[in-house]
C-alpha cells in the first residue's frame, strides 16, 4: 500500500494559519504593554538553533513581546552591551509560506565603540503563520551573508554573533501584512483544482424586501410529536406545515407569513394556528414560540419570499439601483444599495455579480446569468484599494489580490496530536455502515453518517477536524493515523468527499515520538483555488442522503452545497462570510436540522459546515430525556478540540497580544532626540533587550550588499565613514540585474562561520567602503524602489488591520475595502502600480 506523507521543510516545524479566522480579539495597545515572560531556556545561538528540536509536550512557547503594529526599525542590546538597531527586513523570497530568505540593514555599536557599524545582512529562517493574529513568526534563523565596509573579516562575524543573540526568540515576529507587502506577487503561480465547476446558481431579484428560502433538495417534513404540525427539515428557516388546513407558515423576522403552496405568493398570516403555541416547551423551539403571535408589518414591508429546492443566491436591492462612479475607471458603475457585490458597466451595460468567489454577467439584474471570471473586464483591475468593496479585487484574476488571496489559502494549519491519549469522536450510522464507490478511485466513502469516513482496502480512515484516525472496522475503534494512502489523495473535486485530501501528514524528525503532526489547508473548509483565485466551495452539488429508519425522525445527512449562502470573501482573515439578510437564520445553507439516531437527538439551526467554518450555535434536544445542550465551534480547523493531546502550530501566537503583569518585566517610554521611540524591554533579572521606533526608519539593504537611504524621490548610500552620498539614478545600460546577483554570489563564496548548522556560511564582505561611487546598477535601484513601496504599504496595511480589528470588522460585512481608513497608497491590483 503506498503512502502519503508531506515533509517538514527542513527541521521546522511547520505552524497554521487559519483560512477563515472571523473571532477577532481587542487591539493590543502598541505602548505601555507589560511583556510576557521568556524561555527559561537559553536563547539559542545559529549554530544551536536548528538542532533544537521541542517536544510538544513541553511546547508552551513564551509570549510574543513585540506586538505586530510596533512600526520598524526596532532596537536591542546584546549580552555583551551592544546596541542593535534592526531595519524592517526586506522579504525576497516566501517558499511555500515555510522558509524564508530577506535581506536587512542593520546598524552594531559596540562598547566603547565611537560610532556604530552599519552593514547588511542576508537572513534565512523557518516561517509560522498565524493568520488569526495576522502575525508571522521567525525560527530556526540564520545570517548567511553579511556586509560591514568599516569591519574586518573577524569582527564581521562577532557582529553576526552579537546580533543573533541580541535578538530574543520571542520578539522575532513580524506583521503578516507587512510579509505580504514584500512578496512578489509575480512569483505566486496558483495550483488550480481540476474539476472546480462554476455552473450560475439560481439567483432572484428584487428592490424590495424579499427573502430566500433555500431548501436542500424537495422538501423534508418530519413530525412533530403531540401537534399536527410538521417542520422543514432541510432549511435553515422556521417553516412548518399545518396538516389539517394545508397551510404553510414561515418566520421572518419576527413576523408570520402564509401560504397554499410554497412556490406561490406570500401573504402576511392573520390568525395563527394553536398548535404553534403548543410546540415542546424545550430550548429547541423557544425563540420560535416567542415569536407567537408574531409582529404586524406595514404593507410595504412584506417581503416577497423565493423557496427555491436547489442552491440559489439573491441580489436585494433597497429601491431603484443605486449607481456610484468606481474612482479611476470611465464607465464602471457599483451599485451601492445591495449587500451583495455588484457592478455594472455603464447603466444599460452588462451586471457584474460576484457570489462564492465567481463573477456571473447578465444584460440585466434578472439574468440569464453567465460565468464571466475568466472574461472580466479591464477596469476591474483598476478599483481602487480605497473603495468600500475593493475586496472583490481578490476575485479579479491577474490581480495582485487575487494573488495574495491563493497565498493565504496555501498556507497551512497544523497541529501535534498525542497518538496515545486523542480520543477520536463517536462515530454513528443510520443501520448498517453503508459504503459507496468514489469515480475514478479505488476507495469507498461512508453515506450515512456525519462524519467523513473512507474505505481503503480492508481499513477505515476517519478524517474530524483536520485529524486522520484509523481503525480495521468502520465502527472502530479508533487510532490516530500516523500515514495515509496515497489513494485517498486522489479523490476527484466532484466527490462530497473531496476535502479531506487538504489534510495530510506532516513527517516528523522523531520517527518513535508519541506525537504526530497533522496540516491542514483551506482546501479542507471550503476555499479551493480555481481561474486564479480563492473561490468558495467546489460548485458540485450533492443532494442529502436521508430517509426513514424506523424512528419519529427521518434521518438527514446533507452535503453542503457551494451556494446558498451569499459568500464573500473578507480580505482580513483569508477566508468566507455568510450574508445574513434575507437569508434566513445563521446566514443561510448549510444550517438546518439534524437527527442522531444512536441517541434520539434532533438540533435544529446548526451551523455545521459553509462560510465561518462550523462557527454558530446550534441547539440540541433529546425528547425522551429531556436534556438540551448548546455547543458552539470556532473558526479554526483545530481550535475546536480544546483538548492538550492536540497542540496548534500557532499556539504562539494566542499570547502574542495579551499582557502578563506576574513575571517582573516592565515597559519605559523613551524619547530620543531624533524624535523616534524606543521600548525598552527590561525584566526583573539580567539580560533584557530594547525595542525601538526611531525617527529614521527608511533604510534598506541593497542587494549588492551596500546600505541605502531612501530621501524623497532619490537614494543615497552609506559610504562606511558615516557619511550618506546621493546616489545618481542609473544610465540606460548601465548595470543589470545580474550584477547584483554577481555580486551576493561573490559574498556567498567569501569567508564563513557564525551561521546555523543547516544554512550555508554566513559571507562576509570585509572592508568595502563605497564613497565615490556615484550611480548604482539597474538593478539594485528597482529593487530598492519596490522594497520601498513594500515598506510603505505594509505600514499602512498594518494600521488598517488595527482600524479594522479594533471596529469588529473581521467579523462583519463591513469588512469588504483593503483599505478601510480611506488614505495610503494606491497599491495592487492590476495596472496600477
Amino acid at each position: 500500500m503506498s503512502m502519503r506523507t508531506h515533509h517538514q521543510y527542513g527541521r521546522a516545524r511547520i505552524a497554521l494559519a487559519t483560512a477563515l479566522a472571523l473571532l477577532a480579539q481587542p487591539l493590543t495597545p502598541v505602548m505601555g504593554q507589560t511583556t510576557a515572560p521568556q524561555g527559561a531556556a537559553g536563547k539559542p545561538t545559529p549554530a544551536t538553533a536548528a538542532a533544537a528540536t521541542a517536544k510538544p509536550a513541553a511546547s508552551t512557547q513564551a509570549a510574543t513581546s513585540v506586538p505586530a503594529t510596533l512600526p520598524w526599525p526596532r532596537a536591542y542590546q546584546s549580552p555583551s552591551g551592544s546596541r542593535i538597531l534592526l531595519y524592517q527586513p526586506q522579504v525576497s523570497e516566501w517558499s511555500g509560506q515555510r522558509h524564508m530568505v530577506a535581506y536587512a540593514a542593520v546598524s552594531v555599536e559596540a562598547p566603547g565603540a565611537t560610532k556604530p557599524a552599519l552593514g547588511s545582512v542576508k537572513i534565512e529562517a523557518n516561517t509560522t503563520v498565524a493568520l488569526d493574529e495576522r502575525l508571522v513568526s521567525f525560527s530556526d534563523w540564520a545570517l548567511t551573508e553579511s556586509n560591514f565596509p568599516t569591519l574586518s573579516k573577524d569582527q564581521t562575524r562577532d557582529v553576526v554573533g552579537e546580533i543573533v543573540k541580541a535578538i530574543p526568540d520571542d520578539a522575532r515576529v513580524m506583521a503578516l501584512d507587512r510579509v505580504l507587502a514584500g512578496v512578489d506577487k509575480s512569483q505566486i503561480l496558483p495550483k488550480n483544482a481540476e474539476g472546480v465547476k462554476a455552473d450560475p446558481p439560481a439567483i432572484y431579484f428584487s428592490s424590495t424586501p424579499a427573502a430566500l428560502v433555500n431548501v436542500d433538495g424537495e422538501p423534508i417534513w418530519s413530525p412533530i410529536k403531540e401537534n399536527d404540525l410538521k417542520f422543514l427539515v432541510n432549511t435553515n428557516w422556521d417553516l412548518f406545515s399545518h396538516e389539517p388546513t394545508k397551510t404553510f407558515y414561515l418566520l421572518h423576522d419576527g413576523a408570520w407569513l402564509t401560504t397554499a403552496d410554497l412556490k406561490g405568493s406570500w401573504s402576511q398570516a392573520g390568525k395563527l394556528p394553536a398548535s404553534l403555541s403548543k410546540l415542546p416547551a424545550d430550548e429547541n423551539w423557544k425563540e420560535t414560540r416567542a415569536a407567537v403571535p408574531g409582529k404586524k408589518l406595514a404593507a410595504n414591508k412584506v417581503p416577497k419570499v423565493f423557496v427555491s429546492v436547489t442552491p440559489a443566491e439573491m441580489i436585494l436591492l433597497t429601491g431603484a439601483p443605486n449607481y456610484v462612479l468606481v474612482n479611476g475607471t470611465q464607465n464602471l458603475l457599483w451599485v451601492s444599495n445591495t449587500e451583495s457585490d455588484v457592478f455594472r458597466m455603464g447603466k444599460s451595460g452588462p451586471v457584474y455579480y460576484l457570489v462564492s468567489g465567481r463573477w456571473f454577467s447578465a444584460p440585466d439584474f434578472t439574468g440569464p446569468w453567465t460565468f464571466a471570471t475568466p472574461n472580466m473586464p479591464e477596469a476591474f483591475q483598476n478599483i481602487p484599494l480605497e473603495h468600500p468593496r475593493s475586496r472583490v479585487l481578490a476575485a479579479v484574476p491577474g490581480t495582485q489580490q487575487a494573488a495574495e488571496a491563493v497565498l493565504l489559502a496555501q498556507v497551512p494549519q497544523t497541529a501535534k496530536v498525542n497518538r496515545k491519549e486523542l480520543k477520536a469522536p463517536e462515530v454513528a450510522y443510520q443501520g448498517p455502515p453503508k459504503f459507496e464507490p468514489i469515480e475514478k478511485t479505488k476507495v469507498e466513502h461512508a453515506v450515512n453518517t456525519d462524519k467523513d469516513i473512507i474505505k481503503f482496502g480492508d481499513l477505515y480512515y476517519l478524517c474530524y477536524q483536520g485529524v486522520w484516525f484509523t481503525s480495521k472496522s468502520p465502527t472502530g475503534p479508533w487510532e490516530v493515523a500516523a500515514s495515509i494512502p496515497q489513494e485517498i489523495y486522489a479523490i476527484p473535486t466532484s466527490s462530497p468527499a473531496h476535502n479531506v485530501t487538504y489534510v495530510t501528514v506532516v513527517e516528523d524528525d522523531n520517527n518513535n515520538d508519541e506525537w504526530v503532526t497533522f496540516a491542514a489547508v483551506a482546501g479542507y473548509t471550503g476555499v479551493m483555488i480555481a481561474w486564479g483565485c480563492a473561490v468558495w466551495g467546489s460548485g458540485w452539488y450533492h443532494p442529502p442522503y436521508w430517509g426513514w429508519g424506523g424512528g419519529f425522525y427521518p434521518y438527514y445527512y446533507p452535503r453542503y452545497p457551494s451556494y446558498g449562502y451569499g459568500a464573500w470573501y473578507n480580505p482580513w482573515t483569508g477566508g468566507y462570510g455568510r450574508t445574513a439578510v434575507a437569508y434566513g437564520p445563521y446566514g443561510g445553507a448549510g444550517v438546518s436540522a439534524r437527527y442522531n439516531p444512536s441517541t434520539g437527538t434532533y438540533s435544529r439551526g446548526a451551523a455545521a459546515w459553509g462560510p465561518y467554518g462550523a462557527r454558530g450555535a446550534g441547539q440540541a434536544y433529546n425528547p425522551r430525556t429531556g436534556t438540551y445542550a448548546q455547543t458552539r465551534q470556532g473558526s479554526s480547523v483545530y481550535g475546536s478540540w480544546g483538548s492538550t493531546s492536540v497542540q496548534r502550530g500557532d499556539q504562539w501566537a494566542q499570547t502574542a497580544r495579551v499582557t502578563n503583569n506576574r513575571t517582573g518585566n516592565t515597559t519605559r517610554v523613551t524619547q530620543g532626540s531624533g524624535g523616534g521611540e524606543a521600548v525598552s524591554r527590561n525584566p526583573a533579572g539580567p539580560g533584557g533587550g530594547t525595542v525601538a521606533r526611531t525617527g529614521s526608519g527608511d533604510v534598506y539593504a541593497g542587494r549588492d550588499g551596500n546600505v541605502y537611504k531612501k530621501s524623497g524621490d532619490s537614494w543615497q548610500k552609506y559610504d562606511g565613514s558615516g557619511n550618506w552620498n546621493n546616489v545618481d539614478r542609473p544610465e540606460t545600460g548601465v548595470g543589470t540585474r545580474d550584477t547584483a546577483a554577481a555580486q551576493a554570489r561573490d559574498r556567498a563564496a567569501t569567508g564563513g562561520g557564525g551561521a546555523s548548522a543547516t544554512r550555508p556560511a554566513t559571507a562576509d564582505r570585509p572592508g568595502q567602503a563605497c564613497a565615490g561611487i556615484s550611480t548604482m546598477d539597474r538593478g539594485t535601484v528597482d529593487q530598492l524602489n519596490r522594497d520601498a513601496r513594500a515598506r510603505t504599504e505594509g505600514s499602512q496595511r498594518t494600521r488598517d488591520y488595527g482600524t479594522v480589528r479594533s471596529t469588529g470588522g473581521r467579523t462583519t460585512r463591513s469588512a469588504g475595502s483593503y483599505r478601510p481608513s480611506g488614505g495610503g497608497m494606491r497599491a495592487g491590483g492590476g495596472r496600477r502600480r
